[in-house]
């Protein structure tokens, strides 16, 4: 197939694990249509700020730039994490495309196991989710709050400033940094966070050529499942800058979904499943936060909001 959309240019955070994760797509997208793509780096506030992401109002602060270039014309699509997009959708731009997911778990990088910490070791992570959910497997840890891209956290435990840290697994592995993985947490110890794992193709909603053009990376299970997902963290959200984990699965029949949410200690936690139709993966996103909700989960969420 022969394209009449000229060299696309495909915008990218400047960070390594930004750029692999665009490359990788932009490949998918030649390697299945022939298509040129140029990548074009951008720096974002995200990027170049050093306070918390909990400070800077969470997760738009890496996509809020990348759309600014959609809407200048100066990138005609962008790759995200979809965990960096806000649940509430731009109608000016669409996701045209949720390519099958990588590995959604957290992971741990130290010399050993999780188990095998010794008592009051120093554990960086930069997410209150983490150490949540970490905090009720083992409270007589140490969890420290750090930022920064993958090389600069694993620094730390190389350096002797930390003890381990706790990466997303399927970032690690695009960067092939999986040599370094002790452990990876399965969904019963750790939940991830709504969408880990995923990365989203997005684009105007204008340019009906590209949005159809995009969408032959599109993987409906993966689409579906994280609909699921991030439906529980919007309905969550309205209460809450808690700790949030979900994680779904289509089976092609039946989509299962289990989400919770933890207080920040660790000590309290409501965690909920349930399956229904894949086309109907917002509603069972919403019912089971319903659920939840009625469970008390938003008490717990309200304990962060101070």
């Amino acid at each position: 197939m022969t394209s009449r959309l000229g060299t696309l240019r495909l915008g990218t955070r400047r960070s390594l694990m930004a750029t692999t994760q665009s490359q990788m797509v932009a490949d998918a997208y030649t390697e299945r249509t022939g298509q040129a793509i140029e990548l074009v780096g951008i720096t974002t506030f995200g990027d170049v700020t050093k306070a918390h992401l909990a400070q800077l109002g969470g997760t738009g602060v890496f996509v809020t730039a990348l759309r600014d270039k959609l809407l200048d014309g100066e990138i005609d699509f962008a790759v995200h994490s979809l965990k960096d997009i806000p649940t509430t959708q731009d109608p000016r731009m669409t996701l045209a495309a949720i390519p099958a997911r990588h590995d959604h778990r957290d992971a741990l990088v130290g010399p050993v196991k999780f188990a095998d910490l010794p008592p009051g070791a120093r554990v960086g992570t930069g997410s209150p989710r983490r150490i949540a959910m970490l905090s009720a497997l083992r409270p007589d840890l140490q969890y420290v709050p750090i930022r920064g891209n993958a090389d600069t956290r694993i620094g730390k435990v190389a350096s002797g400033e930390l003890d381990a840290v706790v990466l997303a697994a399927a970032g690690l592995a695009r960067l092939g940094r999986e040599s370094e993985i002790a452990q990876v947490f399965e969904v019963e110890e750790v939940l991830p966070a709504p969408g880990q794992g995923a990365l989203v193709v997005e684009c105007l909603t204008e340019r009906a050529d590209l949005v159809s053009f995009l969408g032959v990376l599109d993987d409906p299970r993966t689409r579906s499942a994280v609909a699921a997902e991030r439906a529980v963290l919007a309905a969550l959200e309205a209460g809450c800058a808690a700790p949030v984990g979900a994680f779904a699965v289509d089976d092609g029949h039946t989509l299962n979904l289990t989400a919770s949410v933890v207080a920040i200690d660790g000590r309290e936690a409501v965690r909920k499943s349930a399956a229904g139709s894949p086309s109907e993966a917002a509603q069972l996103g919403r019912r089971l936060a319903a659920e939840m909700i009625a469970e008390g989960a938003d008490r717990l969420m309200g304990e962060h909001s101070h």
